[in-house]
């Protein structure tokens, strides 16, 4: 476990900041305890200040998660963001668009919102935007980019795509589905 190298912080805020915006100040200063990012095996960590003093116990070898995963940096050294930081994700989203209960499962089986699911969407968000995207029930369940902006969608075919998914919270089934129970 190490803190992130300058370069590599670029690029978490990089890709933070199109979901969060300016609210990555907020997510650094919590009100209830100071947050840092540590990179552990290539996976970026949210963790508290506190709890990483302590894992500095634990040799690294023997550490397996810290926190939450933020993410992960390829082998290209590209940054990733996973469904696991959905929820803070979804607490300082700048962009949001909630899709309709008859849209909810086909997004969550990892297909793009189309204008006949989108149930809303926020003011001003321009197109290639970092959008959470909600139930009708507010409770976030992934997140992607927007193909249109507000304005666009106003316009658009019912067929056309709204939001191209990047993660969803069907992920984890579909994932368990392709590893072998014996890895388990």
């Amino acid at each position: 476990m190490r803190p992130l190298t300058e370069e590599e912080t670029t690029q978490v805020f990089e890709k933070l900041a199109k979901f969060i915006g300016t609210n990555i100040k907020q997510l650094i200063d919590a009100p209830e305890e100071t947050h840092c990012f540590r990179l552990q095996n290539d996976r970026v960590y949210y963790v508290s200040e506190r709890v990483m003093r302590l894992a500095t116990n634990v040799a690294r070898d023997n550490l397996a998660s810290l926190g939450v995963c933020i993410g992960k940096f390829t082998h290209h050294k590209n940054f990733h963001i996973h469904i696991s930081c959905l929820e803070y994700l979804g607490k300082y989203a700048k962009h949001k668009v909630w899709i309709k209960p008859s849209s909810e499962m086909s997004f969550l089986y990892g297909n793009h919102v189309l204008k006949t699911g989108l149930g809303r969407i926020t003011e001003n968000t321009d197109n290639g935007a970092g959008v959470v995207v909600y139930n009708m029930s507010d409770t976030p369940i992934g997140f992607g980019l927007a193909a249109r902006s507000t304005i666009d969608c106003r316009k658009a075919a019912p067929t056309d795509i709204v939001v191209l998914n990047q993660a969803d919270l069907g992920m984890y089934l579909r994932s368990e589905e392709k590893t072998p129970a014996s890895a388990l």
